[in-house]
């Protein structure tokens, strides 16, 4: 057998190393780097006359992408309709016209980030005068910034994918995979809510609710991870691993929105397992689950598909088995 020599294995470490900063610094700065308003939802009420002009206003607000508008305008009725919409997640903010001058309703809990770029549109809309803008949906006043959720998603996608790992490399019966992942669904979503909301209070909302949109994030992670390393061996949890954190995590929109992030890869965030948890974990604590139907749903089939993986899968291609000590009921442990 060939084995490369010291000089050589050093020249392929430092390569390899290389290649993966490269690799994690193009995966996570490249979306921040180009945050930027495209097609963000909002509503507009009043006069016909008025509207118009806060559209062209609006239509001039700096946009990320030459051939994209920074802002989808939509016109409601009235001032209880934009509410409405807000509160539904169908917009991220309203500009409201009446006599006494614009008002704009922003919603920092769907996104931080989009209330304060509104809250700067505002600014410009009333010109001189100072705008009057109202936080109808607000985060949680520990975390007015979102920056503790934001920072929460990469510590639980990390451990619930290194969950899954370690149930297909320490477990060797599909039950038990099975067991433990669901298990880690269940006692991470309950501890992990209780941290987030009791301990840090950077969330808000029914915490029974909370747990279940965190235990339905880590088992939607650690059941891919595991599905795919029972299917495919190491080669399926490492492919799991690599489009959950390297992939599912930048595009996730934690620390902005969806409609913030180069398109399609926004979009394409929110299907996979941590940019639905965001918006799911946002529904639950700010919303009173509006808007959660979606990123339900995308979870459930991540999770379902993955745990029928972990029961398939050792039927196709048995993992880490190979040198492993045989079972009792084994004839070869019965004679030995």
């Amino acid at each position: 057998m060939h084995t490369l020599s010291p000089t050589r294995r050093a020249i392929a470490v430092v390569t390899g190393v290389v290649v993966l900063q490269a690799l994690m610094l193009l995966a996570f700065a490249w979306p921040q780097a180009n945050i930027g308003p495209r097609e963000v939802p909002i509503a507009v009420a009043g006069p016909d006359e008025a509207v118009g002009e806060v559209e062209t206003a609006l239509a001039a607000v700096p946009r990320a992408d030459d051939d994209v508008a920074a802002f989808d305008v939509r016109t409601v009725a009235d001032e209880t309709a934009a509410r409405d919409a807000i509160e539904q997640r169908d917009v991220y903010g309203a500009v409201v016209l009446s006599g006494d001058g614009p008002q704009m309703l922003v919603a920092s809990g769907a996104g931080p980030a989009v209330a304060q770029m509104l809250r700067s549109a505002a600014a410009e809309l009333a010109g001189d005068a100072p705008p009057a803008v109202e936080d109808v949906v607000p985060s949680d006043p520990d975390d007015p910034n979102g920056g503790g959720l934001a920072a929460a998603v990469l510590p639980l996608v990390l451990t619930s994918a290194a969950g899954g790992l370690l149930a297909v490399l320490a477990l060797r019966r599909s039950s038990a995979r099975l067991l433990a992942v669901v298990g880690l669904a269940v006692v991470a979503g309950l501890s992990t809510a209780a941290l987030l909301q009791y301990g840090l209070g950077i969330l808000d909302g029914p915490y029974l609710a909370l747990s279940g949109a965190v235990g339905l994030v880590v088992g939607a992670v650690a059941a891919s991870v595991a599905g795919l390393g029972a299917l495919l061996g190491r080669a399926g949890a490492a492919l799991g691993i690599l489009v959950m954190i390297f992939v599912g995590n930048p595009l996730a929109a934690a620390t902005s929105a969806p409609e913030m992030l180069p398109q399609p890869w926004g979009e394409i965030g929110q299907f996979l397992p941590p940019g639905a948890g965001v918006s799911l974990v946002r529904s639950v604590a700010f919303f009173d689950g509006a808007g959660a139907g979606v990123p339900l749903v995308v979870l459930a089939v991540w999770l379902l598909a993955g745990l029928a993986l972990v029961v398939a899968g050792p039927r196709r291609n048995p993992f880490a088995d190979h040198g492993s000590v045989p079972e009792p009921h084994d004839e070869t442990a019965v004679r030995a």
